[in-house]
């Protein structure tokens, strides 16, 4: 009898312990918290995924959480509140210095600008200007290219850090003469209000210059939950490819805005599809690319030396994930 009942408590324990981790993991599959910036290449994967379901195929459910950068989400991701984000080619120092793993490259963007008020023609115009920038941001990268390239340092202006919606109201009230910053907020935040705004430099400005986006991950994530999202990734990206003008839509869906203005951010960006990406991998591409990102940051003081990206992208997670 008494073998019994120890029989049946065991039974008991196991049928307990079983719905706890049903309950645990849920129905719809393990939760995957995820960062993003609220433009297209931050927003169009993760709209594509859910609404294609593609989580879900799976066995994920994303929590998805915005933020204003790329630099956040990296804090983010080393505080545990994260387990992916988004960043843009502005704080690729920050996984080259160890701080997280790149997963997926997402697109190469050409949005960055940096502007001037009124009046303002042109770089060599701002020195001793105050300058607002996003520090650690793209918008911080286009700023010290263009300082570079008109033959100045960040000593010849007065830069003043500020985070995106900062620099938004500062200069749209003349607080600030200059500002690093990206398009969409340049498009649907400070050109209605400032018409005049005069683009003294652009990314585009930089052709031998790659400028990519990319998706990133925690340092100690999980191998075989980094190949799910990175499948997922792969197959919203090819979603994209085909269908642009959906991809826009859900975009905008997401972001709560008219799908003209998520367009025109669109336009700044061109997207490669998976195959493509896997190529690059492959073929050495996608490690120039980073490299020549880790030695710009070199020079701007961000790194100390420009580190082998293999050690902070997972390119043989990514072409596994393909099945190329």
């Amino acid at each position: 009898m008494r073998l019994l009942r120890r029989a049946l408590a065991t039974v008991l324990a196991v049928i307990t312990l079983a719905l706890n981790v049903s309950a645990c993991s849920g129905d719809d599959g393990t939760e995957v918290r995820f960062g993003y910036i609220s433009d297209f290449n931050g927003a169009s994967l993760l709209a594509i995924a859910e609404k294609q379901g593609l989580w879900k195929q799976h066995g994920l459910t994303a929590q998805i959480k915005v933020f204003t950068n790329g630099p956040l989400q990296i804090q983010a991701l080393g505080a545990g509140d994260l387990d992916f984000g988004y960043i843009g080619p502005g704080a690729f120092w920050l996984p080259a210095s160890g701080q997280s793993k790149i997963v997926t490259i997402n697109t190469l963007t050409y949005a960055d600008r940096v502007i001037a008020q009124p009046g303002i023609t042109a770089m060599t115009d701002l020195r001793g200007k105050r300058v607002g920038v996003p520090e650690g941001t793209s918008g911080d990268m286009v700023l010290n290219l263009a300082l570079r390239k008109a033959g100045m340092t960040v000593q010849d202006i007065q830069k003043v850090p500020m985070d995106p919606s900062t620099v938004v109201s500062a200069f749209v009230s003349g607080q600030i003469d200059a500002a690093g910053i990206w398009y969409p907020l340049i498009g649907t935040s400070i050109k209605p209000k400032v018409p005049g705004l005069v683009e003294v430099a652009s990314t585009e400005q930089f052709p031998d210059t790659a400028f990519p986006t990319a998706f990133v991950s925690r340092k100690d994530i999980d191998t075989a939950l980094s190949k799910k999202v990175i499948t997922v990734l792969q197959a919203a990206n090819d979603w994209r490819a085909a269908h642009p003008d959906e991809a826009i839509a859900e975009a905008a869906a997401l972001l709560k805005r008219d799908k003209a203005e998520v367009a025109a951010d669109a336009a700044n960006v061109r997207t490669m599809t998976t195959a493509d990406l896997v190529s690059k991998t492959k073929d050495g591409t996608v490690g120039r690319w980073l490299t020549g990102l880790s030695d710009f940051f070199v020079q701007t003081g961000q790194l100390k030396s420009a580190p082998d990206p293999a050690g902070y992208y997972t390119a043989d997670q990514y072409v596994e994930a393909s099945g190329r």
